[in-house]
């Protein structure tokens, strides 16, 4: 589907953002409690200004940033001057939310976990993923799944991970999946890429990004 043109062919990234140095230092101070651990590693506020710049950069698409935990979405909500939705906003208020992105009012959303499901954004061509359960693959799918619909644009999904962190391991997990399914999947340092240079995915900005090893392309299989 996504060779015909039916389907919006999809670009994966992942973004390896360094943690401050307190975070590190909280981080490493939790290797005995790794689900703990991981949580730090996921809401590294220093992925707050990456995922603000990418944002910024396809201002004029529908960018979808999703996460796991409030607090980390609340920061986002915030700088991105985004509206929030949550498994406690009220039906009434995420319909109307959901309508005005349909319909372009809204050009970017800040979402939970609950827009793993059962949502139509038909509009959607970038998601920006903050934290999740990179663990699961059907999470990952779901997400995907955002933005994978009919049209002729270019779609991005970006994945925010902490650098040298217990996150990486889970993340793992994520470019597995993708490079099974033929997705083209490219890593970036955040020390090092040019994230004014991401959203053409198919120019010369390429050659600063490392492919995942074994990475297959739809195209090419």
């Amino acid at each position: 589907m996504e060779q015909t043109g039916f389907i919006a062919e999809a670009i994966c990234h992942e973004i390896r953002v360094e943690m401050p140095t307190d975070v590190k230092i909280e981080h490493a101070a939790l290797a005995d409690e790794p689900q703990q651990q991981y949580r730090i590693a996921a809401e590294n506020p220093a992925k707050d200004a990456v995922a603000v710049e990418l944002a910024t950069k396809h201002e004029d698409e529908c960018v979808l940033v999703i996460g796991q935990y409030i607090r980390q979405l609340q920061r986002l909500s915030l700088a991105l001057t985004a509206p929030l939705i949550t498994g406690e906003t009220p039906e009434s208020k995420r319909e109307d939310l959901y309508a005005k992105f349909r319909r372009g009012e809204i050009k970017c959303l800040v979402v939970s976990k609950v827009a793993n499901f059962s949502i139509d954004l038909p509009d959607a061509s970038v998601c920006i993923q903050v934290s999740g359960t990179f663990g699961s693959r059907q999470e990952e799918a779901q997400r995907l799944g955002r933005i994978l619909r009919p049209k002729s644009r270019q779609a991005f999904f970006y994945s925010l991970v902490s650098k040298d962190s217990s996150e990486m391991r889970f993340a793992m997990n994520r470019q597995l999946f993708l490079t099974e399914q033929g997705y083209r999947y490219y890593i970036e340092d955040r020390s090092t890429a040019a994230l004014s240079q991401t959203a053409d995915a198919s120019n010369d900005a390429l050659a600063r990004v490392i492919p995942f090893p074994g990475m297959t392309s739809r195209t090419a299989s």
